[in-house]
């Protein structure tokens, strides 16, 4: 059965090739979070295996394939770009929620978010397809060309222009406690890598050149159970052996209103969002923990109020008088300053303040990875005259902030802030010669609704504490907010679409940052160059283990 699904594969062509790749895609998005089955990434994987091998030698006549090497390299750029677009439409379909917070002006834009940036991502797919036909051979190491090939595509897909490393193929390994630890060695795109090796893998039992199999092709996918046992294994080994620790004199509050999105983009709605937010943190939720007179620090979402916090004294006056002296909140906030001296325009931009019961602090940090359309306008001119701008109700939208940097919260260690959609990115992270002792991440995926989204967001949210082994305290509007441990594992949390607060002491960080954080690269790229050369070997010596 194998074999013949292998065959129809290879073999098919026109409409029906891309259906194939299109179907495999979308299969392959059930590997990823909330559903987080891993095994679904092979159905994709194997498939781009049989949709290049079908790219190889020569068509017959009434196949209508173009014959020759470049068409050969065209023909599964082609196959490529329709296993992305299937996997890109069903990994991020819920984007298009945020096209119906505000319907009467951005429902025609639609489309674009739900079909448009899939199409755009799916070129990616398309490049790494064609330098994976490029490097092809037929024997089993043909599986490290796929690897050299989508590899270097998911990296250049995470940096390229703004980066947009949602949903890496690596992600099919971090949904799971086990198999993300190997991020606290390799990160993120090392993790992409082994995902397609192993994933990829079953396509090599059978070899359709011979309808049978070979013993070749049984010891590559040998070999391929053999890496993620070890991947499961150092996992195993690295959990068995965490000593999770808190920090009692923290108290931490994290605060999760659940405000309907449309809600919070009025000014008249101030009073009452405001109101909210100070009952709630002041709820009573045990009889140990009766509201913020038993907590050190309150933490807020992203973006919660309709208004610039710091040019509001009324409601900075009101938050300040609800704090009991030593407490500090950290909350999302817009902020606003000017340009510069005579200058007439404002700066706006997406951050994080601090308050205490003697008002507005000065420590800050502005969000400097922003989302475009969301929260800034690319080829503002061109994209205005058809009508489209940024989501948020800025005027000519958030201004990046300065850079990386660690936030200085009094009676905290010093943390790395990620602002909504920074926590996707592996790189950025604080300076250097600076060791932080936990990450924040505030963020409003309310625009999102009760989707998928909201899961993707928190799994490779916490794929960041893998990898910096630092625990990470997280609020989100409408969820998932969270409390993780520097392996990752998530001790406590809220549910999508609820309202609640939720209390813990602070994990503590690791003694030792992992090996990642010295050299992010450096087992990536060895992995890469590595794939590269086999997939040589097998293209120019047709070696075959």
């Amino acid at each position: 059965m194998l074999i013949a699904l292998a065959q129809a594969v290879v073999l098919s062509w026109g409409w029906k090739r891309r259906a194939i790749a299109f179907a495999a895609g979308a299969i392959g998005a059930l590997a990823l979070a909330p559903i987080d089955f891993a095994p679904a990434m092979a159905v994709p994987l194997s498939i781009a295996v049989w949709l290049i091998d079908g790219c190889i030698g020569q068509p017959s006549q009434n196949s209508g394939r173009r014959s020759g090497f470049f068409a050969g390299v065209l023909d599964a750029g082609v196959a490529g770009w329709w296993l992305g677009f299937g996997y890109f439409v069903a990994g991020l379909w819920w984007l298009g929620a945020a096209f119906l917070v505000e319907a009467d002006q951005f429902a025609w834009a639609l489309p674009l978010g739900v079909l448009g940036l899939p199409a755009l991502l799916a070129f990616f797919f398309a490049f790494g397809f064609m330098l994976a036909r490029i490097l092809w051979s037929p024997g089993p190491f043909r599986i490290f060309a796929l690897v050299a090939g989508l590899g270097l595509a998911e990296w250049l897909r995470g940096n390229l222009l703004s980066g947009f490393p949602w949903n890496a193929i690596g992600m099919a390994l971090g949904g799971n406690d086990v198999t993300v630890q190997a991020a606290s060695l390799m990160g993120l795109y090392g993790l992409t890598l082994f995902c397609i090796a192993i994933f990829a893998a079953p396509a090599t039992v059978v070899d359709v050149r011979v309808s049978r199999s070979s013993p070749s092709t049984f010891r590559a996918f040998g070999i391929a159970v053999a890496a993620l046992a070890i991947l499961v294994g150092f996992g195993a080994i690295r959990l068995w052996r965490a000593e999770a620790t808190f920090d009692s004199s923290v108290k931490l509050r994290i605060v999760q209103p659940n405000l309907p999105q449309d809600d919070k983009f009025r000014p008249e709605r101030r009073d009452q969002i405001l109101s909210h937010y100070l009952s709630l943190s002041d709820r009573a939720t045990s009889p140990t923990i009766s509201g913020l007179a038993d907590v050190t620090h309150v933490v807020w979402p992203e973006s919660p109020f309709p208004f610039i916090l710091g040019r509001d004294p009324e409601a900075v006056r009101r938050i300040a008088g609800a704090l009991p002296v030593g407490a500090t909140l950290i909350t999302g906030a817009a902020r606003q300053i000017q340009s510069g001296v005579g200058s007439s325009r404002s700066q706006f931009f997406n951050s994080i303040q601090l308050l205490s019961s003697d008002g507005l602090l000065s420590e800050s940090y502005d969000k400097m990875h922003l989302v475009p359309f969301g929260e800034y306008l690319p080829l503002a001119r061109l994209f205005e005259k058809v009508g489209l701008r940024q989501f948020v109700h800025i005027p000519g939208g958030f201004d990046a902030g300065a850079g990386p940097r660690t936030l200085m919260v009094p009676g905290l260690k010093p943390a790395i802030p990620l602002i909504c959609y920074e926590a996707i990115f592996p790189e950025i992270f604080s300076p250097a010669d600076v060791r932080a002792g936990w990450i924040l991440n505030v963020t409003n995926d309310g625009w999102f609704g009760i989707t998928s989204g909201p899961y993707q967001h928190l799994a490779q949210a916490r794929m960041r504490s893998v990898e910096q082994g630092l625990p990470m305290i997280r609020a989100a509007n409408t969820g998932i907010s969270a409390v993780i441990d520097p392996y990752g594992r998530i001790t406590s949390r809220l549910g999508l679409g609820v309202e609640g607060v939720l209390d813990s002491a602070m994990p503590n960080a690791l003694d030792k940052p992992p090996p990642v954080t010295s050299a992010p690269l450096l087992i990536p790229v060895g992995l890469w160059a590595l794939s590269l050369l086999l997939a040589l070997l097998g293209r120019y010596n047709r070696y075959n283990f």
